[in-house]
């Protein structure tokens, strides 16, 4: 799963060793990102691999459960009507703009839609 949040992006995964442990794989580009992970929501995460012959250059693990609940509490606290403009004040314009750029990458994924048709509720 990929996972963009106002502290970082993540790739949460199910590596084989994770299975028996009952851990995910949390990867992320910027070490800065686990690191806020880890300050903010998952204090427990284990100590921030780097490398490891892969894209992703950092990586952690973590109890399943854990990231479930952490997750959780990334979205209890949205407090911000854009978050794209959240991403900036807390990262930086870069970032956010980073993050439009794949924003825009996906809105390619909508249907065609009616826009005279009265909407769904």
């Amino acid at each position: 799963m990929w996972l963009m949040t106002p502290i970082g992006f993540f790739s949460i995964v199910c590596k084989p060793d994770d299975v028996a442990s009952g851990t995910l794989t949390i990867r992320a580009r910027v070490k800065s990102d686990l690191e806020a992970l880890r300050r903010d929501f998952l204090p427990r995460m284990t100590a921030i691999v780097e490398g490891g012959g892969t894209d992703y250059p950092y990586r952690a693990k973590a109890p399943r459960g854990e990231i479930a609940e952490a997750i959780a509490q990334v979205i209890r606290r949205i407090d911000y009507g854009n978050f794209k403009d959240e991403v900036a004040a807390r990262q930086g314009r870069r970032r956010a703009a980073k993050y439009g750029r794949v924003w825009s990458a996906l809105y390619d994924l909508e249907e065609p839609r009616d826009r005279n048709a009265k909407p769904q509720s």
